[in-house]
């Protein structure tokens, strides 16, 4: 990472009127060594009080440094947040609240772990021993101390502050992710959010200067209760993606079944060598199953994925998150040769052209290296989850078999995977022209893969999917 970044301050503001200006003057005044940029995004949530016009005013005065957009109607603090940050442009995006309670000269801080570690998301904790710090009213505090412990222990982090405004996150993964809460619920939300998505958060000290209930203080203990049943709700329920075009969120339901997982990776691993390259590694759900080797390369399109699995792999010397192409070569020359084994796994019915991405993989293979590759069977089956899924096809045996030795391979197995799910699939995406896997369904697999791994090579019909592995010639 650079060793400045750039940093989009998004603000929430609902009658602020005798606080803003001071708070945007603030904000626009850092400067830091670490801040090559900095962008004001000024959300007002309705206000009715006078703020709207002081917003305008400064927004025409600073119109190189401020987006300033305005709801209708009060929405509440998630909302404002959520359209902000849907503008943000820069590589870190804070929240700012527009009520001086958190002094802006703190914000440089919140950069160092981004900086210095590699940290997704960097939270401002007011409890953290630090420089100074302003006593927090009792109550106040000792709830604060109550819900993180709460968040703590559901969620397995260690915060001391989980309702701090102060979040910064790296702005694609902020991006990426789903805010459904419209109030003050936002910062449990995004806690167990970072966390389920493998984020790296820490936590640096800042000053505070919190408000009186008398000073105009919005959050009392209705909001501390709220807050409460949003973590459960967030324990419970897996929202982390935002649909995308590489399927983020049907990939994340396919991690939580690890014990089907666990049978594929099985079936693949007695064809590997000690150099491996994965094809599509996605969230890592084989990578996990499939190390430690010699050498691990686990490559992917989405950045968003290659994050994780970097920050979910360090201490892994044998282990490299690499941006690979199988649809148009990107990057492949850069690793001819390099592997004895290329795993390649429900990824080349996505691609277009065929032929390319088999020379692909047999680019990045040793002369009498192996690519095992799994791929969809049964053109019949197409349906409504292979569209949703971006299949372009679906194969046979001879299709595979013509298709993998046309690309410069021999073919030494090819053999049916799965074929317990079969019906299944044809019921889901044929006959009911289904887009996803329902979670009972998923649940229901994973759960009976025990014995369904044994009896299914005797199932009279074909399997959902088919392996080859294919010696390089």
């Amino acid at each position: 990472m650079s060793a400045s970044l750039s940093l989009s301050v998004v603000m929430p503001v609902y009658n602020e009127r005798y606080l803003v200006r001071e708070s945007i003057r603030r904000v626009l005044a850092v400067e830091s060594p670490l801040l090559s940029k900095l962008e004001l995004i000024v959300v007002d949530d309705g206000s009715t009080d006078g703020t709207r016009a002081i917003l305008r005013e400064l927004a025409a005065a600073h119109p190189d440094r401020i987006i300033y957009i305005e709801h209708e109607r009060n929405q509440g603090k998630g909302a404002a947040v959520r359209t902000g940050i849907g503008r943000a442009g820069c590589e870190i995006t804070v929240i700012q609240d527009a009520d001086l309670e958190y002094n802006p000269a703190d914000l440089p801080k919140l950069l160092v772990p981004f900086v210095r570690d590699g940290a997704d998301a960097v939270f401002g904790s007011r409890f953290l021993s630090g420089e100074y710090r302003r006593v927090l009213y009792f109550w106040h505090s000792l709830a604060n101390k109550l819900l993180t412990g709460m968040c703590n222990a559901l969620s397995d982090l260690n915060l001391t502050d989980m309702e701090t405004c102060y979040k910064a996150v790296r702005t694609p993964l902020l991006k990426s992710i789903p805010i459904r809460s419209n109030d003050f619920r936002i910062e449990p939300e995004l806690c167990f959010k970072l966390k389920k998505r493998g984020a790296a958060i820490y936590e640096v000290p800042i000053s505070y200067s919190g408000r009186t209930y008398a000073e105009g203080k919005k959050i009392g203990p209705k909001d501390a209760w709220r807050a409460f049943w949003t973590m459960l709700r967030w324990w419970l329920v897996d929202d982390i993606y935002r649909d995308d075009e590489y399927g983020s969120q049907i990939l994340h339901r396919m991690s939580g079944v690890p014990a089907f997982n666990r049978w594929m990776a099985d079936t693949v691993r007695p064809f590997l060598g000690a150099h491996v390259l994965e094809i599509g590694a996605g969230l890592g759900n084989m990578s996990r199953q499939l190390c430690p080797r010699e050498s691990y390369t686990a490559s992917d399109i989405n950045p968003l994925y290659l994050d994780y699995l970097r920050g979910t792999n360090t201490g892994k010397p044998y282990f490299e998150a690499r941006r690979l192409d199988l649809g148009s070569g990107a990057g492949f020359e850069a690793v001819a040769g390099r592997y004895d084994s290329v795993v390649c796994l429900n990824v080349l019915e996505h691609i277009r052209d065929e032929a390319l991405a088999l020379a692909n993989i047999r680019t990045a293979l040793q002369p009498g290296g192996r690519a095992v590759i799994l791929v969809p069977q049964g053109p019949s089956l197409y349906g409504s989850l292979d569209r949703v899924l971006g299949h372009e096809r679906r194969y046979t045996r001879r299709s595979l078999t013509q298709a993998v030795e046309s690309a410069g391979f021999t073919v030494e197995r090819i053999f049916d995977f799965n074929r317990m799910t079969t019906p299944g699939w044809w019921w889901n995406g044929k006959m009911m022209g289904r887009e996803h896997f329902s979670r009972v369904q998923l649940k229901l697999v994973n759960g009976n893969v025990w014995w369904i791994r044994r009896i299914d090579r005797l199932l009279p019909w074909p399997g959902t999917s088919l392996i080859v592995v294919a010696k390089r010639l």
